[in-house]
């Protein structure tokens, strides 16, 4: 194993783009390098299994050919280099399809999460002028009531049921292309992804994702996931977000891994038959799976022991209880590893690397990259101070992010990119997680902005205002509460409390609605107007501090 100190100091990112890459680099394309550079015969690029246990496999090589022939769907309706197709689609062997289709001609392909509601999609296809939506039929039903809707491509029944009049039937139209298709090459600097991430003072802001990111997704892979040619490896976080989309498609398919997916919600069920089914020995999520690992019946999890060669955790920091109850009930090695949507992962223990790895830590920076803490000037902390963490744009060549599309605040300062989280760097380089500088909730591994949250719950009826924010939760890390103000002639009930929930779940996303509703007469604001989260956010730490006593 490469000792991670030398192989840091001696990072060179044009090494670094011929070890992960094989193009030009003035001539890349993400379909050819996470797809067709490994499309050799019987290799293997997906393992699929459906909710009802139905199993299916796909080789690169077919992967290869219906890639081409829905890009020629797509090429000849109008999308081409730069134009966007979005995905709305669960674990499926479609959704690897379109990704690689859109990549195919140099289109660019953005998310959505599954489980959003309309004006959550809405939001997203029309600030990314989306050229197409792709989705299956229990999805399809949202699009409904998403203004300005782009057109729609439907995964229907094996009868072709579900299809809405004027939709394009997904495996019809694919059928019809030819599976001949030339690459459209791009740039490192041209986009690939069109991602979205939560913000605290609006809605979700669109960031591209270019071409030279996929040198540090293979770094990822090999250096922090570990992942050998020999691993079974699953991640077992949804597409639909950035970590699942970058570690769990084009991570692994980059290296000419095969990649895992069940279309099933998680279960501890699900969990310990997909583990043995396909004898999984690497495996990547959030904390949140792993704490239902542990109260799981501990005569079940005792089976797997011994099964995982390595485990990888990110979304929210990793409890030190977590990595002590993988070392004696399931003997395997669980790292806690730190990123975000703009940078990928930047702060990571690292499997794949050899370095001491300390409890409460998540590690070291990722080779290519110089994290720092800063103060709100942009001055350098010294050791163990809390600062914002931010990283050096001067000394990080495998920096990608160059800033968002549709925001006024820019995260850049000096020559930082600031990540909004605070955090202590200690003398040995590594870094220790403090806490969130911004309104930003992270649940289940989730990140969710506070804005979307009260927008949705500003179109009900009853509401006048509302205030949203993280409060701790011993199984998500952080629950969603609302704290609303109703108009004059509503009575705040309990019935009113879950009617709101079920409102913004519906309205907006399945995993973004409070669990927690205060009716409230008024919200701590600003002289300029603004509601002061924070406040309310130490009001909750009081009144649980309260709580607390009372119970000792």
């Amino acid at each position: 194993m490469l000792n991670y100190q030398q192989y840091a100091e001696n990072f060179d990112l044009n090494q670094a783009a011929q070890e992960f890459l094989s193009g030009d680099l003035n001539a890349l394309n993400a379909c050819m390098e996470c797809c067709d550079r490994h499309a050799l015969p019987g290799r293997i690029a997906l393992f699929w299994q459906g909710k009802d246990g139905g199993k299916l496999q796909y080789t690169f090589t077919e992967l290869q050919k219906r890639a081409a022939q829905f890009a020629n769907f797509l090429k000849a309706n109008g999308v081409g280099k730069g134009d966007r197709v979005s995905g709305l689609l669960p674990r499926t062997p479609e959704l690897i399809i379109t990704i690689l289709a859109t990549w195919r001609i140099g289109a660019v392909y953005q998310p959505l999460f599954t489980a959003f509601g309309p004006k959550a999609i809405e939001h997203r296809v029309n600030l990314a002028k989306s050229k197409f939506v792709v989705t299956d039929v229990v999805n399809r039903e949202k699009l409904k009531d998403v203004e300005n809707c782009p057109a729609i491509v439907t995964v229907t029944g094996d009868k072709g049921t579900g299809l809405y009049q004027g939709d394009y039937s997904f495996w019809a139209e694919v059928e019809r292309q030819s599976s001949s298709c030339p690459i459209e090459y791009l740039n490192l600097d041209d986009p690939f992804l069109l991602m979205f991430t939560s913000g605290t003072t609006g809605p979700a802001k669109p960031l591209k994702v270019p071409l030279k990111a996929l040198i540090a997704f293979g770094s990822y892979m090999k250096n922090a996931i570990g992942l050998q040619p020999q691993d079974s490896f699953w991640n077992i976080a949804d597409p639909g977000w950035a970590y699942g989309l970058y570690y769990g498609i084009t991570g692994p398919l980059l290296l000419g891994q095969p990649t895992l997916f069940y279309e099933g919600g998680f279960t501890i069920d699900s969990l310990c038959q997909i583990v043995k089914d396909y004898n999984v020995n690497n495996l990547a999520g959030a904390p949140t799976a792993y704490r239902m690992m542990m109260a799981a019946d501990q005569k079940q999890m005792q089976k797997l022991r011994g099964q995982f060669r390595v485990v990888s955790s990110a979304g929210e920091p990793l409890n030190p209880e977590v990595i002590r109850w993988f070392d004696e009930v399931l003997d395997a090695p669980i790292y806690d590893h730190y990123g975000q949507t703009e940078v990928g992962m930047v702060v990571c223990n690292h499997h794949g690397l050899a370095h001491e790895v300390k409890a409460g830590s998540a590690g070291f920076a990722s080779p290519g990259y110089r994290v720092v803490a800063v103060d709100e000037q942009g001055n350098e902390l010294a050791y163990d101070t809390p600062g914002i963490l931010a990283v050096d744009l001067e000394q990080s060549p495998m920096m990608w992010f160059g800033g968002y599309e549709e925001s006024r605040k820019s995260p850049f300062l000096k020559h930082y990119y600031l990540t909004g989280d605070t955090a202590e760097i200690h003398q040995d380089g590594s870094m220790s997680f403090v806490g969130r500088s911004d309104d930003v909730i992270t649940t289940s591994g989730y990140r969710i902005g506070p804005f979307d949250v009260e927008s949705a719950l500003l179109e009900h009826e009853a509401v006048i205002e509302a205030a949203v924010i993280g409060v701790p939760d011993p199984e998500r890390t952080e629950i969603v509460k609302a704290f609303v103000i109703l108009a004059d002639q509503e009575a705040a009930s309990d019935k009113l409390a879950d009617s709101l929930s079920q409102f913004v779940k519906t309205r907006l996303s399945a995993h973004a609605y409070p669990r927690v509703v205060e009716f409230v007469t008024e919200l701590p604001k600003t002289p300029s107007g603004k509601i002061q989260r924070f406040l309310l956010r130490n009001q909750e730490i009081e009144k649980q501090k309260t709580q607390l006593n009372v119970a000792s």
